[in-house]
């Protein structure tokens, strides 16, 4: 859940999780700011989904576009506010709950403090292996222009 993005987000390899087909995937999209901190994201196209939550009495289901991006995330995927703006959403972070209207009363989707502690380690410990590479490639580049030219 992350009720500041504007985009829905999906991972390439969630995609293949689904083994849903690349041809659904159009080549529309346009680059987006705020996903990895500091950088332009190039998404590798859009998708529409049918999104279901719910139980079999009581579910609702709306289809969603969501951005395809190809760089690893801890989570499959991202629903942003125009997620909870199709299904009437209301996300409330502090009890990791997300309840919406649906047919038959509230549909309520809920997490656990625990599942949400390690997908916050696993972000954090990705987020600093990339920053780790990233560091290690600008200094691989700094040395690599100090190093005498091989004679001929």
């Amino acid at each position: 859940m992350d009720g500041g993005s504007g985009l829905n987000i999906l991972y390439a390899n969630t995609l293949e999780l689904l083994e849903i087909d690349w041809s659904w995937v159009r080549g529309d999209a346009v680059p987006f700011h705020g996903i990895v901190p500091g950088k332009r994201t190039r998404p590798l196209g859009c998708i529409d989904l049918l999104v279901c939550f719910g139980t079999p009495s009581n579910y609702r289901k709306e289809v969603l576009t969501f951005e395809v991006v190809g760089f690893k995330g801890t989570y499959h995927a991202v629903l942003g506010q125009s997620c909870y703006a199709k299904f009437m959403a209301v996300p409330n972070y502090t009890h990791l709950k997300l309840k919406m209207p649906g047919p038959n009363g509230v549909i309520t989707i809920e997490s656990t403090y625990e599942h949400a502690y390690d997908c916050d380690v696993e972000c954090i410990e990705y987020a600093e292996a990339l920053m780790e590479a990233e560091t290690l490639i600008i200094d691989l580049d700094r040395l690599g222009r100090h190093l005498p030219k091989p004679k001929r």
